[in-house]
């Protein structure tokens, strides 16, 4: 376990207007049309690719809390291999994954045609504000080692 650089709580009040902005984007994603548990899917995926714990036990939490089958957490970083997730999801997850790592891939046109098979255009680009707006909690949430609550059972 690493130390906190700086605590989360400390973190937002020293940058109030920046964190407004991002929580206002994150309040825009409930009126995108994009599914809730699909967004929140996505944001688990992208903080696995990212190794952020605090988003991952963040995320999971929140899905459970919506109900999605403790299957689909558990085995979301082998989405490829699995039958639990839907053609739109899997569509989504290769876009995330693309998007995320876009210094690596180049966000490949195979990505974007099953993308585009199962998203229409406001959907894409709104998909894709979502995975921005993750890859930056990621950061910020890594970058200073924001501590996630531990629960004992």
């Amino acid at each position: 376990m690493t130390t906190p650089r700086i605590r989360n709580v400390q973190a937002y009040k020293l940058a109030p207007d920046q964190l407004a902005a991002m929580m206002a984007l994150e309040e825009s994603f409930k009126t995108s049309g994009l599914e809730p548990d699909l967004l929140e899917l996505i944001k688990l995926r992208v903080s696995q690719i990212n190794g952020c714990a605090f988003c991952l036990h963040m995320h999971s939490s929140d899905l459970r809390k919506m109900g999605v089958d403790d299957m689909k957490l558990h085995v979301l970083a082998a989405w490829r291999e699995s039958g639990y997730y839907s053609a739109r999801e899997r569509a989504a997850f290769g876009w995330a994954e693309a998007v995320t790592l876009v210094s690596q891939t180049g966000v490949p046109d195979a990505d974007y045609e099953a993308l585009k098979a199962e998203f229409n255009e406001e959907e894409q680009v709104r998909l894709t504000f979502a995975i921005g707006a993750i890859n930056a909690w990621n950061r910020l949430a890594i970058s200073f080692r924001f501590a996630h609550p531990i629960e004992h059972k």
